[in-house]
């Protein structure tokens, strides 16, 4: 007997996204030319930070002694810019994910000052969540001023989006995390006509950093040609384990930034927390410092040259560092050092099992760490395969997922409410 069907959603005709096209292409360009900026602005000065004034002063450039220094000044130095800055450089970054509400105008130069004396001073954030919010705040105010009627939320995916495709250099990412985002939300027109102009804005973010940059995320793993089922058995278990490795600093984030916010002031908790972080930083190594990405690609492509002492407590010290550095007001995101620390955790499985693949195990590691921190299923399996750059890993990894997924949900996020306490 025939069933009624509910009708599909009617699709948009071209003459409704046609007119996308412009704008979502000045959008994504100009996400891409910010991150690009910021990036190599942090880059240069990090240069001078860890390289220049290190070599004139006669210290070591990642002596212990200099990565207290560097790390407690940097802390002032953002405290400063919170402290003073319109806005207070924006909310505080713990409750805050990727993408949201768009910001004032004139708390953006206070939040790219913020992130970018992070970056360049060595902690253990990335730039995603401060540029995407930036880039949202300049795309809304702009496009509210030019084209009024749109919604408030057409603006944010075109930002979001197009700064994705900035980070990762594809517009794939972009389009998982979106089209996740999109599900169960209110919407006219199929998934494509909604994704339409969000994969214009992330296909023309990532074509300018590929064009001007060309960022990759070739880790130098060694090629998996011919999986087996102990490889498959390998990804199920690691990418398992990682994900309860990476709960670790989910269920303590509440904790450790209760202990920050009694500290009140800006000019406290952020170099209290800068301090922390050199001492853990002389305690972990340098690899330990920074966003994390040029350092899990040296972490993974000296896989056998670490003792699993040593890739423990790189994993350990890392995964605390983020804590530290996501609690005590830095302003940057948290899905970069996750990468470095499933790549971590995987390199140590590796060392302590060497029949493992290398390969399986780091992707595997980075699949379970990300499933954790940011529970979003689509930009670990993405991230993982990518690190992996191995096609017969994908499927390996889509199984992974599921029981690594079991492990994690319902569980807290490495994200809190407005009141400190643990989003689930």
């Amino acid at each position: 007997m025939a069933t009624d069907q509910p009708a599909p959603p009617p699709e948009a005709p071209a003459r409704t996204l046609l007119p996308q096209i412009l704008p979502a292409l000045v959008v994504g360009v100009l996400a891409g030319l910010l991150y690009l900026g910021i990036s190599a602005l942090a880059e240069q000065f990090q240069d001078v930070l860890w390289g220049d004034l290190p070599d004139a002063l006669g210290i070591g450039r990642y002596s212990s002694l200099w990565m207290i220094i560097m790390l407690t000044a940097t802390g002032i130095a953002v405290g400063l810019v919170v402290w003073k800055a319109p806005g207070h450089a924006g909310p505080d970054p713990a409750s805050e994910g990727l993408g949201g509400a768009p910001l004032g105008l004139g708390v953006v130069p206070g939040l790219l000052v913020a992130s970018t004396l992070a970056l360049a001073g060595g902690v253990s954030l990335g730039p995603e969540n401060p540029i995407i919010g930036a880039n949202i705040a300049l795309v809304y105010w702009a496009g509210h001023r030019a084209a009024p009627a749109v919604p408030a939320a057409a603006w944010v995916g075109l930002a979001s989006s197009a700064t994705i495709g900035a980070l990762f250099g594809t517009p794939v990412a972009a389009a998982l995390i979106i089209s996740e985002a999109l599900v169960g939300q209110p919407g006219r027109g199929s998934l494509w006509d909604r994704l339409f102009a969000p994969l214009v804005a992330a296909g023309a973010g990532a074509a300018t950093t590929q064009l001007l940059a060309e960022p990759t995320f070739d880790m130098g793993l060694p090629a998996l040609n011919d999986p087996g089922f102990d490889d498959l058995l390998a990804t199920l278990l690691i990418a398992s384990a990682a994900a309860a490795f990476g709960l670790v600093s989910c269920y303590l984030f509440p904790y450790v930034h209760a202990v920050f916010r009694r500290l009140r002031h800006p000019m406290l908790m952020l170099p209290v927390g800068g301090l922390l972080l050199g001492l853990l930083g002389a305690l972990g190594g340098p690899l330990t410092l920074f966003k994390g990405l040029d350092e899990v690609k040296e972490l993974s492509a000296s896989i056998g040259s670490w003792s699993s002492g040593d890739l423990a407590k790189m994993a350990v010290v890392k995964l605390f560092a983020l804590l530290v550095a996501a609690s005590c007001g830095f302003r940057g995101g948290r899905i970069f050092p996750a990468v470095f620390i499933g790549a971590a955790f995987g390199a140590l499985v590796q060392a302590l099992v060497p029949e493992v693949h290398p390969t399986v195990a780091v992707s595997a590691g980075v699949l379970g760490v990300l499933l954790a921190t940011t529970r979003q299923g689509w930009l670990s399996l993405f991230t993982g395969a990518v690190v992996a750059a191995s096609p017969p890993m994908l499927a390996m990894l889509c199984l992974a997922s599921l029981p690594a997924w079991l492990i994690v949900t319902g569980r807290p996020l490495l994200e809190l409410d407005e009141r400190g306490g643990a989003r689930r």
